[in-house]
């Protein structure tokens, strides 16, 4: 579902530096075993409604050989609003121990279309290669292919890395641009900073968090998709995600968090 891009996220654009340098990253966010759960509401009629819930997990894995990050979205409808928003949603992303894309695969249901998108990424001569790939619900297929002199990412791949990102020095009204490929498209997206604020999860803390929000340009018209909150300290953990779809809106709270890198100093006491 592309209004589920939450996630989230963004990068720095250097011309000076090859694709290469720029899609590799310090992680300092997350560790392998980290396993992330929200409950899911839809506002229906002006009422907030339980549609269902998400999962999100990272492992360490292996990806052509070699060590990588394997991190999964998954998110499940519980059939009350199906017939205003559709919970069917799997993200799964590769990317290497330093933070460089490898692969991105998104199979997703609004009403009884079933799409699936997939990015593969490699990088030859210290370029970006992309491959993009998109199967339709009639099971047809489109392919293309580009080489770029900048990095790529996909929505699940940016937002590890965003996690990683030191907030210090950033003010309100702070913008990023970055480039974001699905199966068929790439465009330049923005993540706009709106400063800082406290949020209570459905765990029952409250945790200061950085306000965050991301806005698609769909025919060169701004549009905010989400905005979310991550947790203001070296974890950088989603607890809210507030989505705005074509009929109506939907928020996450964050339910429970295990396996986290850094201990978590944003909790309110």
């Amino acid at each position: 579902m592309k209004h589920f891009k939450s996630i989230l996220l963004t990068v720095f654009l250097t011309a000076t530096l090859s694709a290469a340098a720029q899609c590799t990253f310090r992680n300092t966010a997350f560790n392998g075993g980290e396993f992330l759960t929200y409950n899911l509401y839809y506002n229906w009629k002006f009422v907030w409604v339980k549609a269902g819930t998400a999962s999100m997990y990272t492992v360490t894995s292996r990806r052509g050989g070699k060590p990588a990050y394997r991190s999964s979205l998954t998110t499940r409808g519980n059939g009350k609003v199906d017939d205003f928003f559709v919970l069917r949603d799997t993200l799964l992303c590769y990317s290497t121990t330093d933070m460089a894309p490898l692969y991105f695969r998104k199979g997703a249901r609004e009403g009884k279309r079933y799409t699936v998108d997939e990015v593969f990424y490699s990088y030859p001569n210290g370029k970006c290669h992309i491959r993009q790939h998109r199967q339709y619900n009639d099971g047809t297929h489109s392919w293309k292919s580009g080489t770029y002199d900048y990095c790529v990412y996909d929505m699940l791949n940016m937002f590890l890395r965003a996690r990683s990102f030191n907030p210090e020095g950033w003010k309100k009204g702070y913008v990023v641009k970055f480039p974001m490929a699905d199966g068929k498209n790439l465009d330049t997206e923005q993540m706009r900073y709106l400063g800082k604020t406290t949020i209570k999860a459905d765990d029952g803390h409250k945790y200061r968090c950085l306000q965050l929000s991301y806005i698609d340009y769909n025919d060169g018209k701004p549009k905010e998709l989400v905005r979310f909150y991550v947790t203001d300290d070296q974890n950088h953990v989603p607890i809210r995600l507030d989505m705005f779809l074509k009929f109506g809106s939907a928020k996450a709270f964050l339910v429970s968090m295990k396996g986290i890198r850094n201990k978590v100093t944003s909790r309110v006491k």
